[in-house]
Parts: structure tokens; C-alpha cells; sequence
């Protein structure tokens, strides 16, 4: 029964569905189309499309994770603004190196150096 309907769908209704489709034969008889025309052609193109996109989209850049866009990852994480104030005249050293980017084990890259 269901193998009947699809073939039934594919050998006879979309052939004539696809023959009572307004296809002009050069692309400036897409410009004389009229509106029920264009109506009458949307599934095809919506088809199309999305089989256009489905091919396609294995070659698309993967979108990255979430936590691989955070700059902070661990300091005071339930603090929506972390703010950091230093004196400085309290700091000993002249050259002195202060971390940014959040993202150094040694607190010596992407520095701000004062001194």
C-alpha cells in the first residue's frame, strides 16, 4: 500500500506537477512572471534550496562551543563584572607585568607593562 502511493507520487503526479510549472526558457522570462506564477513555483524552489543547503553544508566552518568563546574561565565566575583595582604605589617592583586576557598560567602573556 504505502510503495503503491510512492510510486504512484513518483511516476504520475510529479511528472505533472512538474509540467504545469511556469519554467520560462531564459532567464529574463523570470522577470515576466507573474504573481500566482511565482506562487505556483515556490515549493520547487523551496526544494531546491534546501537540498542546495543540505549539500553544502558538510563544507560550512564549524560554529564554535560556547565556553571556546569565553575569555574568563575559572576567575570569579559568579561575579558578572569581575573588577580589579591596584594601587599603584603599593607595587615594589619598577617593571611590573599585569595579565588582561585572563587566560595565562603565568600571568606574563598578552601583559599591559607599567613601569
Amino acid at each position: 500500500m504505502v510503495l503503491e502511493t510512492l510510486s504512484r507520487i513518483i511516476k504520475i503526479q510529479l511528472p505533472a506537477y512538474l509540467k504545469k510549472l511556469p519554467l520560462p526558457e531564459t532567464i529574463g522570462g523570470f522577470a515576466r512572471l507573474t504573481v500566482s506564477e511565482w506562487l505556483r513555483l515556490l515549493p520547487l524552489l523551496g526544494i531546491l534550496a534546501l537540498l542546495g543547503y543540505l549539500t553544502i553544508r558538510p563544507f560550512l566552518p564549524k560554529k564554535k562551543n560556547q565556553k571556546d568563546s569565553l575569555i574568563n574561565l575559572k576567575i570569579q565566575k559568579e561575579n558578572p563584572k569581575v573588577v580589579n583595582e591596584i594601587d599603584i604605589e603599593d607595587l615594589k617592583s619598577p617593571n611590573v607585568c599585569y595579565c588582561r586576557c585572563w587566560r595565562s598560567k603565568t600571568g606574563c602573556t598578552d601583559m599591559t607593562f607599567f613601569g
